[in-house]
């Protein structure tokens, strides 16, 4: 494209610019892409064996695509994403309301201009961000909000109501030569459905009784849960026909996929983000909570543990260490297990129980929790290696740990604890004390979960003894 930019339809037609549809026109970006090996969705993590392959096959035979997941499997970035897919910017008939291509518009309205003005007919520039649209299915949704009404104010001004017009178009028109998303499909009530289909099948619009041929240039895709799209069957069969691709997304399938969304996505605390210092482990034990609660009898498998459970709970660990830290009047903090039982406020609502017993939620994130420390500590350690250690808690060593200790109160503890120092060495937590605090908690934390250490819990602080 040359630097000064067509205003006429006469200039577009002398600059030999090629319109394309939407399919072309995002299966050429795609291809550049993919032989250039740059990345296709960047920030996605995880689907780059699995779901950006089917995409990217879907995209290349240019077919709707349909995303079944449960929440938090990126469903929504992915679909927002495709915009990359589209050129920087692309020309439109100035004021049109469906954004009609210069060369072939097909609104009455851009019809008649081109008509009076023929190759005079002004054209401005659309960039990709808006020839995105999106819409949450809700049941309250109407065929206006979709695809158009007929304007009463129109109306009055005269025109009749088989008028072209008299329409004002709703989103999807709105969206022509774009990527237009329809986020929980299935809740989208069915005659609205046939509605969809009927644009997306036939080309024509039905406004009023009239009957409109409105062959509109749009990519479509739409997201769905899992359960309510195979069981309930809440989408019509022709609409599911329309959707040439099915693609199933899933959560990170191991917790380094996860700690890798999870730093991604995390808040950062600001000024104070400095001060805090984080063990690999407290990261690998936010990430196993988050596995474990996915294959939990006691949680609604149904709904989902999106990775948010996971990004909220690394960002209560932290905050509750930087309380710490604040009120101790301390430089630095890093995250410990005693800090672990204040994530039962980020996770109670986002997961959903089997059971509703009073009382059970927390008992549950409790167990949770001591899986994800004991398994996690078996990745480092094996029991055995802390027999010296134990002999030493035999022979009368009593360690107090709590969320509100200062991290200096350990250090002398950890000079009477025979193989500690190596330990935290292991762990990369040996070289200052609010790392060797943390690493401490979690070595002694795993002894009793290994049943080798007894723990009394004594006005919020834990004990462990022998």
């Amino acid at each position: 494209m040359t630097s000064k930019k067509a205003r006429t339809i006469r200039e577009l037609r002398a600059s030999g610019y090629h319109v394309l549809p939407i399919r072309e026109e995002m299966r050429r970006n795609l291809v550049v892409k993919l032989r250039s090996g740059e990345q296709i969705f960047p920030g996605i993590v995880g689907y780059e064996d699995t779901v950006v392959p089917q995409i990217a096959n879907a995209i290349l035979a240019g077919q709707d695509i349909i995303l079944l997941g449960e929440r938090g499997q990126a469903k929504s970035r992915i679909i927002r994403s495709l915009v990359s897919l589209l050129d920087p910017e692309v020309p439109v008939i100035t004021s049109c309301e469906i954004n009609d291509n210069p060369f072939n518009p097909i609104c009455r309205a851009c019809r008649d201009k081109v008509a009076e003005q023929g190759d005079l007919v002004e054209i401005t520039w659309l960039p990709r961000e808006e020839r995105y649209g999106e819409k949450l299915a809700t049941p309250d949704i109407s065929i206006a909000d979709l695809i158009g009404e007929v304007d009463p104010i129109r109306v009055a001004e005269g025109r009749y109501l088989s008028d072209e017009l008299t329409i004002h178009y709703g989103l999807i028109p709105r969206t022509n030569r774009g990527v237009f998303a329809i986020n929980e499909l299935p809740d989208l009530a069915e005659r609205i459905q046939v509605g969809l289909f009927n644009l997306m099948e036939e080309r024509d619009v039905q406004i009023k009784g009239y009957r409109l041929r409105l062959p509109l240039d749009i990519y479509v895709i739409a997201t769905a849960n899992p359960e309510d799209y195979t069981n309930r069957g809440r989408i019509i069969t022709p609409l599911k026909d329309r959707y040439g691709a099915h693609i199933r997304t899933h959560y990170p399938r191991s917790i380094e996929e996860e700690i890798s969304i999870v730093d991604h996505e995390r808040a950062d605390f600001g000024d104070i983000e400095g001060m805090v210092v984080i063990p690999q482990f407290i990261k690998e034990i936010v990430a196993e909570f988050t596995s474990l609660a996915r294959r939990s009898s006691d949680v609604n498998q149904r709904s989902g543990v999106s990775v948010r459970v996971s990004i909220a709970n690394f960002e209560t660990v932290i905050s509750s260490a930087l309380r710490r830290a604040i009120v101790n009047g301390e430089a630095k903090c890093a995250p410990r297990i005693s800090d672990l039982p204040a994530i039962l406020a980020s996770t109670t609502g986002k997961i959903e129980m089997e059971s509703v017993e009073e009382g059970r939620e927390p008992r549950i994130v409790d167990d949770l929790t001591r899986k994800a420390v004991l398994n996690i500590f078996g990745r480092y350690f094996n029991p055995r290696d802390f027999d010296p250690l134990v002999e030493k808690f035999n022979a009368g060593l009593v360690v107090e740990t709590g969320s509100e200790i200062p991290s200096q109160q350990y250090m002398a503890k950890v000079k009477e604890m025979d193989g500690v120092k190596q330990a935290l060495a292991k762990l990369h937590t040996e070289k200052t004390a609010e790392e060797s605090a943390s690493g401490l908690e979690f070595i002694l934390e795993g002894l009793h979960l290994n049943r080798r250490l007894n723990r009394d819990k004594v006005e919020g602080r834990f004990r462990y003894r022998s």
